[in-house]
């Protein structure tokens, strides 16, 4: 089925828009995109099944994510990560995930819990599958649940551009000890459960924390 041919929820023409900002999202996440790799309009609106105006703006949608960039002479371009946006995304995740946990033990309730807890039940599933995408997928949607639990408007504003990226670090580091992450997810889960702020926001920071080594070894030697 083509993507045209899809039903649409809302506006037809920005539920089409979405649906292709979703499909090319998920290329550039799991790496069948590569940085750098040109993405062309005739050959994708063809691909798709989709006509140019729609997808330009997705075009605009992935670039205000930062996972495009469009280039004088080379067109659409998917944007590639260097050691310093790296280091800028984690030391704002350092400070706005500890938050996030720090609220979400104060706010949750049993419903968003349970949201968080399938998440868990989920990473531990494909964990043991050893389901790569799997995996980044369900710590992904870990991490976003936590920030819906923080209940607060402007905190998501400020975390919604950066879920992208979020993402893709996420999916570049899956196979690098997925027990330890399931590990500190559960600790994690259990301090906002608890209603435990400090102790949430303690382990939140820790766990930011203790990816950036393994994604800046990921990032200088890629498998």
């Amino acid at each position: 089925m083509s993507l045209e041919a899809r039903p649409s929820v809302g506006s037809a023409h920005r539920s089409l828009r979405d649906s292709i900002a979703d499909e090319l999202r998920e290329r550039i996440i799991s790496g069948a995109y590569p940085p750098d790799f040109r993405l062309v309009e005739r050959d994708l609106a063809q691909q798709l099944e989709v006509s140019r105006i729609p997808l330009r703006e997705a075009f605009r949608q992935l670039e205000s994510e930062g996972l495009v960039r469009a280039l004088p002479r080379r067109g659409v371009v998917v944007a590639s990560m260097t050691a310093k946006d790296v280091e800028n995304l984690f030391e704002i995740r350092e400070s706005l995930e500890s938050l996030a946990a720090r609220l979400a033990a104060q706010r949750a309730d049993r419903q968003g819990l349970q949201r968080l807890r399938a998440h868990l039940d989920e990473a531990r599933a494909t964990t043991a599958a050893a389901d790569k995408d799997g995996i980044a997928r369900a710590n992904a949607a870990f991490h976003a649940t936590i920030i819906d639990l923080a209940d607060n408007e402007l905190l998501h504003s400020m975390m919604a551009p950066l879920n992208s990226k979020v993402r893709w670090l996420f999916r570049l580091t899956s196979a690098t000890d997925p027990e330890t992450l399931c590990r500190e997810h559960t600790d994690l889960f259990d301090a906002i459960a608890a209603g435990n702020a400090e102790e949430a926001a303690r382990i939140a920071l820790e766990h930011v924390a203790a990816s950036r080594q393994p994604t800046f070894d990921q990032l200088a030697n890629p498998q």
